[in-house]
Parts: structure tokens; sequence; C-alpha cells
């Protein structure tokens, strides 16, 4: 009997590498190669060069208290200890990354300790709370310009004497704002100083103190929250949204501190876990940041750019997005966000990629959680800080996903979009005959969404529309688009049922496509005559696509408010199901959220009426 050992090794082998490379390979890695990142990098350098532009930054440090209450014993000596370790933190994790040991510029004054300025407030303890970061501001601001330092220009950081700390006690309370925003131009983030705040006391496992926000906890875990919480929302004023880690990430490097990480900062000198990292995502957005850049170059140079021939498609359990970038100046990254609806942007995940020489680039998505509907987001990265059209926090590149119970994405909402665009371009060239071919095309398709909206666009000014007060009796459920409004009013534009205004069209929100629906830029009211014939409406309310308005949303039944929003400023439009027995005569309203109407465009989505 011939030896077939051999054969049968190599076979054996040959198995165990493709199921090696299977359970390897299955996906493709999220964040950009470290010979990419290294590409990225060059990209800044070659760009900024020797030209800094001129402005020196750094990051300006205010000590803020009330008037009837003395700054916090050793505050700079304490605070130097913390900001100078979360320099080393930004700086150590920029390294990490690939991207140099670029950090957020703390000045120091001749006694070796950090600036910082003190500011003595206008009122007592009394007279703030959480709420009051702009009225502190406003306090700061005469004090600063004295400095040369305009608070609108440059990055600030407010620490506020509004902490009560019972040393016999071990109680420690707080009533200072916590938060910040921002961008490459600016910003500010609000903290607060206390003196159970100090660097070298996260390692501490006791004593056991009592915080009025998190409980019974160590004085160590209390330090790593609230330090964490001051890199955390310095993230913000530099213009880091949040996100979260993947399951791998948190093996390797422990929590994102622009997610839950403001509350693990540190815990690995307890023993108590990883602590916190920065994603690349965030470090490639500081990167061309005028604090860890050191350069000002371009700073408020008006740009552009635009993704070309974008696609997105599904392997596996990932989506795949690809494109070509074009823009007025370099764009040296694409960064995105797979935000689930609901529980704001914490648990939004993150991938990056770096275009290559002719702007082309393609970017996988982790595999994201099933059963779980989403957006995804894709912001271009230019070389002076800019992220172009919508700032630091909007695009106008948001397709909505969906996530099989089995891990699939589904990208039905951005396919129904593609299959829009030949109806959106002849629209937005004017073209009537091109408007009506491509409009008949869609009526003819086979897709509920799609065939839906071309056949509102053929019917467009040749139906009638009836009286809602005198339905046919058959009629169980209708559109209230179908029938005439008693009177519509709009703060911009024309009113508008079943679509929205150029150049967008479509009544999209969240991603969404809907093909009925009320435009309704703030303030707007539109009113129907029901006549007592409906029992219910139900639909969804929410913001133009693209838009950064606020706005309020509500309904009203013979001059009864039946239903009100929250403010929405845009994501994933909210439901509303409201009871109409026995009402005459129905409103609905949208009014801007106290800060003006500028692109406050709200639209009513998919507004249904039953019996």
């Amino acid at each position: 009997m011939a030896n077939n050992t051999p054969t049968l090794f190599l076979t054996a082998l040959l198995s165990l590498l493709i199921l090696s490379a299977g359970s390897v390979f299955a996906n493709h890695p999220t964040d950009a190669t470290p010979e990419e990142v290294a590409r990225a990098a060059k990209i800044l350098a070659d760009w900024h060069g020797d030209d800094r532009g001129g402005e020196k930054r750094a990051l300006h440090l205010v000590y803020w208290t009330p008037n009837d209450k003395e700054p916090v014993p050793e505050y700079r000596e304490r605070l130097s200890g913390i900001m100078l370790d979360i320099e080393e933190f930004y700086g150590k994790e920029m390294k990490r990354l690939g991207l140099g040991r670029r950090s957020i510029r703390l000045e120091k004054d001749e006694d070796q300790l950090l600036r910082i300025h003190l500011v003595t407030g206008e009122g007592p303890t009394s007279e703030y709370a959480v709420q009051s970061g702009n009225q502190i501001k406003q306090e700061c601001i005469p004090y600063l310009k004295e400095k040369g330092i305009d608070p609108n220009r440059e990055t600030i950081m407010i620490f506020c004497n509004l902490a009560t700390w019972d040393e016999e006690k071990k109680v420690f309370r707080h009533k200072s704002p916590y938060y910040a925003s921002g961008g490459p131009q600016g910003g500010t983030a609000w903290q607060l100083d206390s003196p159970t705040l100090a660097i070298d006391r996260i390692p501490l496992k006791e004593p056991i103190i009592q915080d009025g926000q998190y409980g019974r906890i160590s004085l160590g875990k209390h330090n790593s929250i609230f330090i964490g919480g001051i890199a955390h929302e310095l993230g913000h004023g530099l213009g880091l949204p949040h996100c979260r880690e993947t399951k791998s990430q948190k093996e390797q490097f422990g929590t994102a501190l622009m997610g839950s990480g403001n509350r693990s900062y540190g815990d690995e000198l307890r023993g108590e876990g990883k602590g916190s990292f920065l994603t690349l995502a965030h470090g490639l957005r500081l990167a061309s940041h005028p604090q860890f850049s050191g350069s000002t170059k371009g700073l408020r140079l008006p740009v552009s750019s635009e993704i070309r021939d974008l696609d997105l498609s599904v392997e596996g359990k990932q989506i795949l997005a690809k494109g070509t970038v074009e823009s007025s100046i370099p764009c040296y990254a694409i960064v995105a966000y797979y935000d689930p609806d609901g529980g704001s942007d914490y648990d939004a995940y993150t991938a990056t990629s770096v275009p290559n020489e002719n702007g082309k680039f393609q970017i996988y998505s982790p595999e994201l959680p099933p059963g779980t509907k989403g957006e995804l987001r894709l912001f271009p990265l230019l070389v002076n800080g800019s992220i172009a059209n919508g700032g630091m926090s909007r695009t106008p590149y948001r397709f909505r996903y969906e996530v099989q119970k089995g891990g699939t994405p589904d990208l039905s909402s951005y396919l129904t979009r593609a299959k829009l665009t030949p109806l959106l371009d002849a629209l937005r060239s004017n073209d009537g005959q091109g408007v009506k071919k491509a409009a008949q095309e869609l009526a003819e398709s086979e897709e509920g969404v799609v065939q839906e909206i071309g056949a509102r666009f053929l019917q467009e000014n040749t139906a009638p529309k009836k009286k809602a007060s005198d339905p046919s009796k058959k009629t169980q459920e209708a559109s209230l688009t179908d029938f005439a409004p008693a009177s519509a009013a709009v703060g911009w534009g024309q009113p508008l049922l079943d679509r929205a205004l150029r150049p967008a069209f479509l009544l999209t929100s969240g991603g969404e496509v809907f093909s009925r629906g009320v435009y309704a830029h703030a303030p707007s009211t539109y009113q129907w005559e029901l006549g007592g014939k409906w029992k219910r409406l139900q639909g969804h309310a929410g913001m133009a696509e693209g838009r950064s308005g606020s706005v309020v949303f509500s309904i009203h039944g013979d001059g009864k408010q039946l239903w009100k929003s929250k403010t929405i400023k845009g994501g994933a439009p909210v439901a509303f199901d409201v009871n109409l027995t026995g009402v005459q005569r129905l409103k609905l309203q949208v009014d801007d959220a106290g800060d003006g109407n500028g692109s406050d465009w709200g639209l009513w989505l998919g507004p249904t009426l039953s019996r």
C-alpha cells in the first residue's frame, strides 16, 4: 500500500489554513492602516509646510468663582497636575495612532505652573446652576479680551467653583455646568473644581465617599470620573462628537474617551479596567485642529468638498462605502459614524479611510448590533481643520440602514434614493419632459415608496384635492395630504404637500425617504376642516435632512393641544398618534425652538387619517 501520509498532511494543513483565513479575514478592517495614517500625516505636513498661519494657539484656562466664594485652596497646583496629565494622555494617544505626539498646547507661568486666569463672577453662588454656562462665559469675556484672548475664536476651558465638599462626612455635590461645544475655529468647555480632585488621587481605592450623582464610590473612582470628564468635555470643545469602542477595541485599549471613557480615565491605576483611549476617527479629526497642528493656515478659508460616485453595498455583515472625494483643498481622511437610533450618539461606532492620490476611498463598517436601525454619516476631513458641507457635526452624506436579526445590514432606504436620482436630476435642471419621463418610469416600478413618489409627481397639478370633511364613506384610511388644507402658511418658501423645496425636493428625514408629507418650515401652520369624520392621525415629525435648525411640532384639535414634540434638531423623526374623535378643525403647527427660525425645515411625514 502506498504511503499517503504527506498528501493527507498537506490536505489537512490546507484545510486548516482555509479555516484560519476564513476566521481572520471574514471581516475587512474598519480603520485605516498604519501606512495610510502615515500618508494622511504627510498630506497635512506638506500642505501646512512652514506657513503656520500667523496666529499662535494655546488652550486657555479660566478659574471662575462666584462673588461670595473664595477659590478652592491650591487650585493652580491641582489643576496644573490634572491638565498636564490630560495633555500627556492626548499626546500619547496621538502618537500611538501614528499621528505624532501632538496635544493641546498648554501655557505655563514663570513658576512652571499652568497659566490660569482667575475671574470673579457678578453674583453669589445661589444665582448659578448647571444651566448657567453661557452666563458664566459672558462674565469671563471682558477679562479675557483685556488679555488679548477672543473666546469666540479660540478654545477655552472654564473651571467653575460651584461644588461642595463635606470633609468630615465625605459628601460631594455640585451644580456646575459640565458640557462643551466647539470646533477648529474656537470652542468652550465648562468643568468644575473641588478640593477632592487631584491627579495623584486616581489610584486610591479609599476612602469611600458619597457622590451626589454616582453614589458610594472610592475617592479614586471619583477622580477618574471627573478628571475623565474634563478630558471628555475638552474633546467636545475641540469638535469631537460622541462615539463608542468596538468589542476588539474594548479588549485591547479599554473605553473610548468620547463614549463612556469619561468615567474610566485612569481605572487601570486601580486595577479596575484598561482605562480610556482615543479612537483613530477622533485622532484624525484632531490632527488638523490648530490646537494640535500648531498651524492656523487657511483656518477661516471658505472650502468645499464633494463625494462623487458614492456607492454603498453590503459585504457579509459589513457596509462598504466607496467613492471619490473632490475638494477645494486637500482631503486627508474620511471618517464614518454608524449611529443606532436612540441613545444619543454615545453608541455610535466609527471607521476611517485615507483617500489615495486620486481621491478614491473605501471604508468598511464594523459588525453592527443585530436588530437595530441607524444612520451612517460620512465626513471628509480637510487639511485646514474643516469638515466641509455642514461643519463639524452635520453632513449631506447621511444614509439610513437597518441590521437584520442575523446581523446582515439592509440598505433599502439608500437604494430607494439611488433609484430616485434621475427624477431629482431632472427637477434640479427644470427639465419638464425629463421629470415626466422619470416619474412615469418610477410609477411603473414595483417598489412601494419609489412607485408612490413617481405617481405623486405625475399627478401634481392635475388631480384636485378633495375635502377632508366630505370623504367617501368607503374610505377607512387616507393620507392627510389627499385633502386640501383650509389654510396654510410657512416661514420660508411656499406651502407644499408631498414634496419639499429645492434642492432637496424629497421628503427625507433621518436618512429615510417618505412619499407623503407636508413641508412646514417654521413658523408654519396648516389647517384642515375634518367635520368630525375621523378618529385618528398617525405619522412622524422630523427635520429635513441636511438642515441645521431646531423646531417644535404640535397638533391641535378645535383649539386644544393634542400632542407636542420635544425640541427636534435632526436624526430619526419622532412618531405621533393622536385621537381625533369629534374634532372639527385640525391644526398642524411648527415653531422655532427659541433660537430663531434659520434652517428650520420641519416636515410632517406620512400623516395618515383613519376612522
